[in-house]
C-alpha cells in the first residue's frame, strides 16, 4: 500500500487522473526552485519526482512523470528556468528527462511493496533510483544522440574528459541530498498519518 493509498483509499479512475495532474504540477513547480548548493545549485525538481515516486507508487508516479514532460513538450514553460518545447528536449539534458520515468517507477515499486515506509528503505530506493538516472542522462549526448544526427558541442565527448565532470560529479552530493529529504518527507507523512489515525 502507497502513501496516497493509506491517506485516501481506494484509488478511482477520477482519482488518479487528479493524482498525476497534481504530480506533474507539483514536479513543475519544483524545478523552477533552485536552491545554492556545493559544488553547483539545487534544482529541486528530481526531489520532487522523488516524493511523488515514494507517495503515488509505480504507475501513478510514471505517469505524473510522462504527464510533465508532455506539457513541457507542447511547449508549458516546465521545465528547469522555464524551459519547454521538443528543441529544448533535444538538448543535452533529454536522457535525465527521460529517466525521470524510471526514477519515478523504481521509488514507486518501492512503495507499492512497503519498502518505502521506513527511512532507510525509501532512502535506499531514492538512492538506487537517483543513480539509474545517471544512466540514459550520460547515454544520450555520450552516444545515443550522435547515433540520431544529433551535431553539437555536447555530443560525443569522452566520458573521463567530459561527461563525468559536466553531467555527472557536480549532482552526486546534490543527488543523495534530495533522496534523503524525499524520505524524510514521504517517511514523516507515514508517521503523521498513522498518529492521526490511532
Amino acid at each position: 500500500m502507497t502513501l496516497t493509498q493509506a491517506a485516501f483509499g481506494k484509488t478511482s479512475l477520477t482519482r488518479a487522473t487528479l493524482m498525476v495532474v497534481a504530480g506533474s504540477l507539483f514536479i513543475a513547480l519544483a524545478a523552477q526552485i533552485s536552491v545554492p548548493f556545493f559544488p553547483v545549485p539545487l534544482t529541486l525538481g528530481t526531489l520532487a519526482i522523488l516524493i511523488v515516486g515514494l507517495s503515488f507508487g509505480a504507475r501513478l508516479g510514471a505517469a505524473a512523470v510522462l504527464a510533465y514532460l508532455a506539457q513541457g513538450a507542447v511547449g508549458l514553460p516546465v521545465f528547469a528556468n522555464g524551459g519547454a518545447g521538443l528543441a529544448y528536449m533535444a538538448g543535452p539534458t533529454l536522457g535525465f528527462l527521460l529517466g525521470y520515468v524510471a526514477v519515478a517507477w523504481i521509488t514507486g515499486y518501492a512503495a507499492d511493496r512497503g519498502w518505502a515506509r521506513g527511512f532507510l528503505g525509501a532512502s535506499a530506493a531514492a538512492l538506487v533510483a537517483s543513480a539509474v538516472l545517471y544512466i540514459p542522462g550520460v547515454a544520450w549526448p555520450m552516444a545515443v544522440a550522435g547515433a540520431t544526427g544529433v551535431e553539437a558541442s555536447w555530443v560525443g565527448q569522452a566520458f573521463g574528459d567530459y561527461y563525468w565532470a559536466y553531467f555527472v560529479a557536480p549532482f552526486l552530493l546534490g543527488d543523495a541530498v534530495k533522496s534523503v529529504l524525499a524520505a524524510l518527507v514521504v517517511t514523516g507523512a507515514w508517521k503523521a498519518l498513522k498518529a492521526r489515525q490511532a
